[in-house]
């Protein structure tokens, strides 16, 4: 999904799902993370959330989330929700945002085939787009098998653009001659 698009589904989701959906694409947070979100693990001050003990699910190390402006600006809206939950909807907790809503919300837009968890990719693919090492990305995600982060982000060839004219400009030009070894 292109950032215009995923604009455009921010802005036509419901606001409970909408925060939460920019929440996905700002920190690259698993569906659980975000709706298991609870107030002890946001820190405002160092603008992180730890991911621990049985919020963690698939990886097994438990691992800090950095927030940008953004993060934290949809988690500050749901300041006085909820006692001790971050997401919620109608005073409740919000077990699933992967609703009809989200998908009746997708179809009208023509995004076909997304899932919720599709928010994770796209947020490990535009990493990799803006030039973020993948070990920092791997971190980032809290990913513990470098595999996975070449699962998540999906690759073009416009990341490989910024490399290719790392070569001297005088092989246009002043072409040497090569000296093949073994020969």
């Amino acid at each position: 999904m292109a950032e215009p698009e995923a604009r455009r589904l921010i802005k036509a989701l419901p606001s409970h799902i909408a925060d939460m959906a920019t929440l996905a694409l700002e920190t690259g947070l698993r569906e659980s993370n975000i709706t298991l979100l609870r107030w002890e693990q946001v820190d405002f001050s160092q603008r992180i959330i730890y991911i621990e003990g049985e919020d963690i699910l698939k990886s097994e190390q438990a691992f800090v989330v950095p927030l940008s402006d953004s993060a934290v600006d949809v988690i500050k809206r749901q300041v006085g929700n909820h006692p001790s939950r971050v997401f919620t909807y109608k005073s409740n907790p919000i077990r699933r945002p992967n609703t009809k809503a989200f998908k009746n919300v997708c179809a009208k837009l023509g995004i076909e085939d997304f899932r919720w968890h599709d928010l994770r990719h796209n947020w490990a693919t535009w990493h990799v787009h803006q030039g973020t090492p993948l070990e920092v990305l791997q971190e980032l995600g809290g990913w513990s098998d470098y595999k996975m982060v070449k699962r998540y982000a999906h690759f073009t060839h416009q990341h490989l653009q910024q490399y290719v004219n790392r070569t001297p400009n005088q092989f246009s030009t002043n072409i040497p001659t090569l000296r093949i070894f073994g020969q």
